[in-house]
């Protein structure tokens, strides 16, 4: 059983920058695909960025394109969400996920808060 926690949400004003951390335990983390999703009030979850188990291949919607960095460091378990510029259309929670080739595993989410 996979463990994954998030942290480094908050509040933050428009143009500024978060790094958000999920921190895995109990599993082989190098074996996993890491995600991270955000879902909004009153909207369906939505995919923001995802790294390969290596590192060397990295996905990102378009609302993060140039302004999101997604990054692992195995060694520590641990992916991270570097986040600049931030908009207010931002706001939401942020998951962390890890998919290996039979299991799915989810954080319990980060709230990310910007203000105009």
């Amino acid at each position: 059983q996979v463990q994954l926690v998030e942290s480094g949400g908050g509040l933050v004003q428009a143009g500024g920058s978060l790094r958000l951390s999920c921190a895995a335990s109990g599993g082989t983390f190098s074996s996993f695909a890491m995600g991270w999703f955000r879902q909004a009030p009153g909207k369906e979850r939505e995919f923001v960025a995802a790294i390969s188990w290596s590192g060397d291949n990295v996905y990102y919607a378009d609302a993060g394109k140039g302004r999101f960095t997604i990054s692992r460091d195995n060694a520590r378990n641990t992916v991270y969400l570097q986040m600049n510029s931030l908009k207010p259309e931002d706001t939401s929670v942020y998951y962390c996920n890890a998919k290996s080739v039979v299991r799915e595993y989810w954080g319990q989410g980060t709230q990310v808060t910007v203000s105009s």
